[in-house]
């Protein structure tokens, strides 16, 4: 029986924990995972120490959910009585993800299909699908009053995250040979942020990791000086320096909730080990 009238619906790059993805009823459309040797589910059959154990031997490509995936989704909601969908996807500059939902929904009978562009990824996606959740819980059920707070919540949002190489990025096709041949000589290390488009961009650069991290300390603390937020501090195989730039930024009197997670290996796969970031979003 569904919990809310509308369904949610988003992908596995939302990191958000499969229990709170469980208890809120939100369906997630996990990113493929490609090796030579075979095709994962991103969080299904496939872990995030998974891919870091064998990023040394093999790289592998990331895949989106497939359309035939998202039809059956959508078929599913249907018959269970949902009369409306609501979608929150990873940003549309870092994925055709949202586009290819977008032309599904669009042809699609039976449901009223809204798709979100996040222009996000990891928390800053899923601190919009728990807002959407909590709003469905408090009895809010207009469609058009959902999405104009997450409009605000999404442009208002902030992502930031250091590396341990630019290896990744730029074979990922984020970054160009340049850059990340600079980067890696000079020691350099950027700290990494989502534009208003959701695309990224260097937001500033520190010489060495500890530098970095104290860094991204003072953006956190800067940004949390004045309105309520919630925090998720996130990491790539970076758990140890992840749970002490959580300890720190929680305690920020402004912080209303906070999580500490490892991001999906969907993105992993793009950053390799050693990513530590947050993301903060008006409570």
């Amino acid at each position: 029986m569904p919990q809310f009238s509308i369904a949610l619906i988003t992908d596995s790059a939302c990191d958000l924990p499969p229990t709170l993805l469980e208890a809120l009823q939100i369906h997630v459309l996990p990113f493929g995972i490609n090796y030579q040797d075979g095709q994962f589910l991103d969080r299904v059959d496939i872990q995030p120490e998974d891919i870091y154990a064998r990023l040394p031997v093999e790289i592998p490509t990331t895949s989106m959910p497939t359309p035939g995936a998202v039809l059956a989704l959508l078929d599913q909601l249907k018959a269970e009585g949902y009369k409306q969908v609501l979608a929150i996807h990873i940003s549309s500059s870092l994925s055709g993800t949202w586009q290819m939902v977008q032309t599904i929904a669009s042809q699609y009978e039976g449901l009223d299909i809204r798709v979100f562009d996040s222009r996000s990824l990891s928390f800053g996606q899923g601190f919009l699908l728990l807002e959407a959740a909590r709003m469905l819980r408090s009895g809010q059920t207009d469609l058009d009053t959902i999405w104009q707070r997450l409009v605000h919540l999404r442009d208002t949002s902030r992502v930031f995250f250091i590396l341990d190489t630019l290896e990744y990025l730029h074979r990922g096709g984020r970054i160009g040979a340049v850059s990340a041949f600079l980067g890696q000589m000079l020691n350099l290390k950027p700290i990494i942020s989502v534009d208003k488009e959701g695309k990224y961009f260097s937001f500033t650069k520190v010489r060495g990791k500890k530098l970095g991290l104290k860094e991204l300390l003072k953006i956190g603390e800067q940004l949390a000086k004045e309105t309520p937020c919630r925090l998720a501090v996130l990491h790539g195989a970076a758990e140890a320096e992840a749970r002490e730039l959580y300890k720190k930024l929680k305690e920020l009197p402004t912080v209303v909730e906070s999580f500490l997670e490892q991001i999906s290996p969907a993105l992993g796969i793009h950053t390799g080990p050693g990513l530590v970031g947050f993301v903060f979003c008006e409570a």
